[in-house]
């Protein structure tokens, strides 16, 4: 029963620990106010997706308890109503539990279960319990690893991969509008044979694609929901149609294909799927540092670095250095990608914290894992518009470095040796002469099956190019 306070400042609830004050505004109850109590560690609150997901799976619970009759349509349409709002995003304020609690996720659960609750009772003229009505069927042992589920299933559907997908296209059109155009390539960080920049630029594509392609070989395990387990994985208080009824369900409102797991002592006593799953971001993240990094490399300088490209000029890069410009984007994605990683490593270790029926390390799984979503979502786009959309080319530059790397005399190895051809490059260095002129001096070819052999585009394309033309 609720009593008012005298001062109007709070309410007093309570629960089977007791009575207990909560702020007279609050929509959430006394489990609530103890985890916001218990745990006032770091102000870090569950993502905006994992409370969409709470929403989506109560309101889902409520339709499926109905249709199985264990719930009156009068009770179960304020809660789906209610459930729905809350998956809107409208009442985001009122879940104030610290990501660190409880590791079941049982303080967000309740607080979930609670909100709806009040809201369903305002709406039903009825009294709804947060437990017996809206948590019917279900435990947080399993709702919180169904949400991390659903909500990673819904941010890859709907953040990342299109994210990713723009970023690629994006390279791709960059590199198309280069076409032709070659450059030194590099091993090492040192002079090695030329490249075209829509072979560089197109390796960053694939990347990008192939990073898509493990989000989707992650995906069937994704789907697989931990619903139905309740408490220990053996569905106790659950119908033994919940868990299937819930998933086709939740897939006829989400659009994706849910299914009940095959196995849901697996997925209460492990996070393995969402552990696979970080181990995929943390790749995307470690290609998106090496892009990243080559367009630092790139553009460094700009009269002392490599200075082939210039990246569109977005601030003032120091406080004391008067026309000093960053590569800020690239260094906004390796500070990404650090992050991802770091969340990768936590989510590795959570995983590890699955002790017989139960992990006990959810929220901290869910908060890093839709935080390393979010974060590759916001920056695949921006590397793609503010760094790789609007680069230029500095093509003399590139041009003049190219004539002399003394590097290009490896496409004479089959024609004049591998030693000969040493001696070649290292004479062109040390003088700082074009490779051209040094091997028409020492060797017997004719300027003109020189400069064929030795042209930088054509040494692009591979194979092994002899005298006379021909070439494989």
């Amino acid at each position: 029963m609720t009593k008012q306070s005298a001062t109007g400042g709070y309410r007093i609830e309570h629960d089977s620990m007791g009575e207990l004050r909560v702020p007279e505004q609050a929509m959430w109850g006394a489990q609530t106010q103890r985890a916001v109590d218990n745990f006032p560690l770091s102000g870090l609150h569950m993502p905006r997706g994992f409370i969409r997901a709470l929403g989506l799976i109560k309101a889902t619970a409520a339709e499926v308890n109905a249709e199985l009759g264990l719930l009156d349509d009068a009770i179960a349409q304020p809660i789906v109503a209610a459930a729905l709002e809350v998956a809107s995003g409208k009442y985001d304020a009122q879940f104030p539990v610290d990501v660190f609690q409880t590791g079941s996720g049982t303080s967000t659960n309740m607080n979930a279960n609670e909100v709806i609750a009040h809201l369903a009772s305002r709406a039903a003229h009825a009294k709804v319990h947060p437990n017996d009505h809206v948590n019917l069927g279900q435990s947080s042992n399993d709702t919180i690893p169904t949400a991390i589920h659903v909500s990673a299933a819904l941010a890859l559907r709907e953040q990342l991969v299109p994210a990713l997908k723009y970023l690629a296209k994006a390279i791709d059109k960059k590199a198309k509008s280069l076409k032709g155009q070659t450059k030194t390539g590099r091993t090492h960080l040192m002079d090695a044979m030329p490249v075209r920049f829509e072979q560089e630029l197109g390796a960053w594509a694939q990347q990008v694609r192939n990073g898509v392609d493990r989000l989707k070989a992650c995906h069937p395990r994704i789907r697989r929901l931990a619903q139905g387990g309740t408490a220990v994985g053996t569905g106790i208080n659950a119908h033994p149609k919940f868990g299937v009824k819930f998933a086709k369900l939740l897939a006829k409102r989400t659009g994706i294909a849910f299914e009940p797991s095959p196995d849901y002592f697996e997925s209460l006593s492990c996070q393995d799927a969402a552990v696979e799953l970080s181990g995929a971001l943390r790749t995307i993240a470690v290609s998106l540092t090496k892009i990243a990094n080559d367009l630092r490399w790139m553009n460094s300088g700009p009269l002392a670095g490599l200075a082939e490209i210039a990246l569109p000029a977005l601030q003032p890069g120091s406080s004391i250095m008067p026309g000093k410009v960053n590569p800020v984007i690239p260094e906004a994605t390796v500070m990404v990608a650090a992050q991802v990683i770091g969340n990768d490593a936590t989510i590795a270790i959570a995983g590890q914290s699955g002790n017989f029926q139960l992990n006990v390390m959810l929220p901290v799984i869910a908060y890093n894992l839709l935080q390393s979503i979010e974060l590759l979502a916001r920056v695949a786009p921006l590397l793609a518009d503010s760094a790789i959309a609007g680069f230029t080319v500095n093509q003399a530059h590139i041009d003049d470095a190219l004539a002399r790397n003394p590097i290009l005399i490896t496409a004479l190895n089959g024609v004049i040796g591998y030693e000969k051809g040493a001696a070649i490059a290292k004479q062109a260095y040390k003088e700082g002469r074009p490779i051209l002129d040094v091997a028409r001096e020492s060797t017997k070819l004719h300027s003109d099956e020189l400069r064929e052999l030795l042209d930088p585009a054509a040494l692009t394309t591979g194979g092994i190019k002899e005298p006379g033309g021909a070439g494989g």
